[in-house]
């Protein structure tokens, strides 16, 4: 089979998900495919920029699943919803992907058109809810960070949990009521996605309202 960018791109992924973003390399990606190393440089100049359509890939996906999941609602959507919606698609298929909260978080900087629509159109949410327009990259920007570090703890967990001996357990909870105790109650991770962009919606609401967007100074004209 004729190799392709898209094929090198498909087996990239596949080793990735294997070995992990520090130990995939070239070589790798050239066995998975039954080819020559040297041959996939004539398609990708490298490994880093094989990590970077890897990551950009993954953006589209997630590019994609957004605009299902802002179809699916209604036409008096809040931004709110808008956003959530962004930011629960964008979750979910970095899910897809084992390790790859770690690509987009590590992949080496390049333009990617997959990461810039899901800036592009983050920004526009925050633009038409009314947000000041010197704080809609920030807001922007902590919503897409969010959602990758969020996936990277929940890559990163362990399958089981540590084992423990009663002795232990009860010395943990002595010296951190609030982590081991009941008062902090525990909620599922899809609860907690949903629960912290809400609680980001809440500061970008309140600073809407309270700070108003700074006016540029003019400078006098001379005398």
């Amino acid at each position: 089979m004729k190799l392709t960018k898209d094929r090198i791109v498909d087996a990239g992924m596949a080793v990735f998900a294997e070995v992990g973003y520090q130990n995939l390399s070239m070589r790798q990606v050239a066995d998975r495919l039954d080819a020559h190393a040297g041959s996939l440089y004539y398609h990708v100049r490298g490994k880093d920029e094989l990590l970077a359509l890897m990551a950009d890939r993954v953006c589209r996906q997630a590019y994609d699943a957004g605009t299902e999941a802002l179809a699916a609602l209604p036409a008096d959507a809040s931004w709110q919803d808008r956003v959530e919606a962004q930011a629960t698609a964008l979750r979910l298929s970095i899910k897809e992907h084992p390790g790859g909260a770690q690509l987009l978080a590590e992949s080496p900087g390049m333009l990617s058109a997959g990461a810039l629509s899901l800036m592009e159109r983050l920004l526009g949410t925050f633009v038409d809810a009314g947000l000041p327009a010197e704080h809609c990259g920030i807001a922007a920007d902590t919503v897409l960070s969010h959602v990758t570090g969020f996936v990277l703890q929940e890559q990163n967990q362990p399958s089981s949990p540590p084992t423990v001996t009663a002795e232990l357990y009860a010395e943990l909870c002595e010296r951190f009521p609030l982590v081991m105790g009941d008062l902090i109650p525990r909620i599922s991770q899809d609860e907690k996605f949903t629960r912290s962009l809400r609680l980001l919606h809440t500061g970008f609401a309140a600073l809407s309202q309270s700070i108003p967007p700074r006016r540029p100074v003019t400078p006098p004209n001379p005398a």
